[in-house]
């Protein structure tokens, strides 16, 4: 079966589509991007990540290029063609193509819009989460409006990679004071004297929209949610500790650089979240069939 792509009207084949070399998020990282997981043929999220890209655009001056509705046809057309029912739809908004320039096009130019899926396996999702990951720890040295989820994402890209070099899943952003701030395509949190425990939003990290899924969770279950700064030497004194997003859900952190966190096994907490996140999390249905 042929994989297809979204690129601005059209649905090309994926090996064939294609961007201008002057587009504007290829020179510049000038443009912003959602993942929203699918599972079993349901948009997870899709109005809470709508409403984030809708404030990525706004901070970077970018015109919403159509409207939600139109993008969910988007979505729904794709996935069809795809043939997908678990995995990832991937969503990347560009000022669009024009000589390059610094300065923002004086002539209007349609923003670019780029829309790929990924299909998973969900048993060996659900195998590889069951075992946890380990996380290493790396200076913070991004810029400083991380709130904005914007292409730009050379240093997430080389501490992500340093996690791979060290035998690790994911790497903790750690800032100056010594404090975590997040995960290079997560949020980090600890279970500390039965609290869950993330550090605040702020223009430092990425509001996860998964992070606000837990919370709605921790509410509903009576979980006590502490949104606070962390240091590494807590996080390794930590009960459990775990990453959130939209690719790895809940999954348990069982190690931070090399070292074990509570027995080295994926905690009851970090489990149950994982479990029920679903439950709580907002659904919207693709279409299928001819």
């Amino acid at each position: 079966m042929s994989r297809f792509a979204y690129v601005d009207g059209r649905y090309p084949r994926h090996a064939d589509a294609a961007v201008h070399i002057e587009d504007r998020g290829f020179q510049f990282a000038d443009g912003v991007y959602e993942v929203c997981e699918v599972r079993a043929g349901m948009i997870v999220d899709l109005t809470r990540h709508l409403d984030r890209l809708e404030r990525s655009l706004g901070a970077l001056a970018i015109a919403m290029p159509m409207s939600r509705a139109a993008l969910l046809a988007v979505f729904r057309e794709l996935a069809r063609r795809n043939g997908l029912r678990n995995g990832w739809i991937y969503l990347q908004i560009t000022r669009g193509a024009a000589p390059r320039d610094h300065y923002f096009p004086q002539t209007p130019v349609n923003p670019t819009v780029v829309v790929t899926t990924r299909a998973v396996d969900p048993a060996k999702v659900e195998a590889a989460a069951a075992a946890g990951i380990g996380v290493i720890t790396v200076p913070d040295d991004r810029w400083g409006r991380v709130d904005i989820k914007t292409v730009g994402l050379l240093s997430n890209v080389l501490a992500k990679q340093a996690a791979r070099d060290a035998g690790a899943r994911e790497a903790w952003f750690v800032d100056r004071d010594g404090f975590v701030t997040e995960g290079g395509s997560t949020n980090a949190w600890i279970v500390a004297n039965g609290a869950l425990v993330t550090r605040p939003t702020s223009p430092g990290i990425l509001g996860g929209i998964t992070r606000l899924v837990v919370m709605d969770f921790a509410a509903a279950h009576g979980l006590k949610v502490e949104e606070r700064a962390f240091t590494v030497p807590e996080a390794l004194a930590a009960d459990e500790a775990f990453v959130t997003s939209a690719t790895s859900v809940v999954t348990a952190v069982v190690r931070i650089d090399g070292r074990p966190i509570g027995d080295g096994k994926p905690g009851p907490i970090a489990r149950d979240l994982r479990a029920g996140f679903h439950d709580v999390a907002e659904l919207t249905p693709l279409i299928f069939g001819e």
